[in-house]
């Protein structure tokens, strides 16, 4: 009987820890990188809110800024972005090692495009994008981690990589 009651609870606690890699009900991650783009190289910061313990609610801001000459023609641009988005964690469903997070999701973005070369100045367009992303992370710590993340769909594309800290 000792037996079966401590391999109960030695899968419950297996189980709890397998649970703990995604971000918590509650809980907020403040996420920072750089990443790659056909618009130059973005630089962002986000912040994540758990509402469920498999979802997370977040919001991100970023600019990228581009120059390239064509011809006799110098190309300049700076994009603005703010946007939102929404993600599915997978690790209590594969039952994934708490330092990893695997997560998939949507994202609605705003941007501002503004820019110049030599025959036209200042000229600024804005898009709304609707894009997907697929992501991991691994932490090195309870708190600390990196991230990398793969965006398509979206008024701009590309891949980010950067550091992720839990508050």
């Amino acid at each position: 009987m000792k037996n079966k009651i401590l391999l109960a609870i030695i899968c419950l606690v297996s189980i709890g820890a397998f649970a703990q890699g995604s971000l918590e009900k509650g809980g907020l991650q403040l996420n920072a990188g750089f990443g790659t783009s056909g618009w130059g190289t973005p630089v962002y910061v986000g912040l994540d809110y758990g509402i469920h313990q498999d979802i997370t609610l977040g919001g991100e801001l970023s600019y990228r800024s581009d120059s390239q000459t064509y011809g006799s023609n110098k190309y300049k641009s700076s994009v603005i972005g703010i946007g939102v988005n929404g993600n599915y964690h997978f690790n209590r469903v594969l039952k994934m090692p708490s330092k990893w997070d695997l997560y998939a999701g949507l994202g609605l973005n705003y941007y501002v495009w503004s820019y110049d070369n030599d025959m036209y100045k200042g000229n600024d367009h804005s898009d709304i994008g609707l894009g997907a992303q697929l992501g991991a992370r691994y932490f090195f710590t309870d708190k600390f981690g990196v991230n990398l993340e793969l965006g398509g769909g979206n008024a701009t594309s590309g891949a980010k990589i950067g550091i992720t800290y839990k508050l």
